[in-house]
């Protein structure tokens, strides 16, 4: 998560410049609603530069040597991508706004089913991808899903010693499905324009 400007700590460890293992007070507002909250909690923060501008993070992941602070950076700039997974799921696997489930298990089965599901694709998009020599994010996840689930339909139909060679050409089709690259997502910090009720006058007309 992104640090705040006024943030307290006191550095206990320092992995490299930039990256440090820092402990926080925790707020009298948190230990009102815990008792039991300690009055400090450790974080790892990272200091990196983007665009001309400091930016720091926090996050719970302390193993610096399995988690680089680059990595971690970079990453935190593709947080949104979150977003676009959900929409994922919603209009290519779920194709609707509810779950279908009635009970409290079913939903929960229902959800797991999409959620593996959908790692199961990423999966394969990312074999794509290696073939394509590009990022998985830059698979067409809604060409890829239908591509793959039309495999493992009409695979049942195909003798079972061609299931390796019909995803290989699944995999070499990942090719086609190659997207741009996104634009950089832009967030200027600005407020809409508040609705008016009467017309503006056009103070160049009398």
């Amino acid at each position: 998560m992104r640090a705040k400007d006024n943030l307290r700590y006191t550095v206990i460890k320092t992995f490299s410049e930039g990256d440090y293992l820092i402990q926080m007070p925790v707020s009298p507002q948190a230990q009102k609603k815990n008792p039991n909250l300690p009055a400090t909690w450790q974080a790892r923060l990272i200091e990196c530069r983007y665009e001309g501008k400091t930016r720091r993070y926090i996050t719970s992941l302390v193993d610096d040597k399995r988690f680089t602070k680059d990595k971690m950076a970079q990453l935190y700039l593709q947080r949104w991508e979150i977003e676009m997974a959900f929409r994922e799921i919603k209009s290519d696997l779920q194709q609707g706004l509810l779950l279908r489930s009635k009970l409290p298990q079913l939903v929960l089965q229902e959800f797991w089913g999409l959620m593996i599901a959908y790692n199961l694709i990423r999966r394969l998009m990312r074999y794509m991808a290696l073939r394509a020599n590009v990022s998985p994010l830059r698979i067409s996840f809604h060409m890829a899903s239908i591509t793959i689930v039309d495999l493992l339909r009409f695979a049942p139909l195909q003798a079972a010693g061609l299931f390796p060679k019909l995803l290989d050409a699944v995999l070499e089709e990942g090719k086609l499905f190659v997207i741009p690259e996104r634009r950089k997502r832009s967030c200027p910090r600005v407020v809409k324009g508040k609705p008016q009720k009467y017309p503006k006058k056009n103070t160049s007309q009398p």
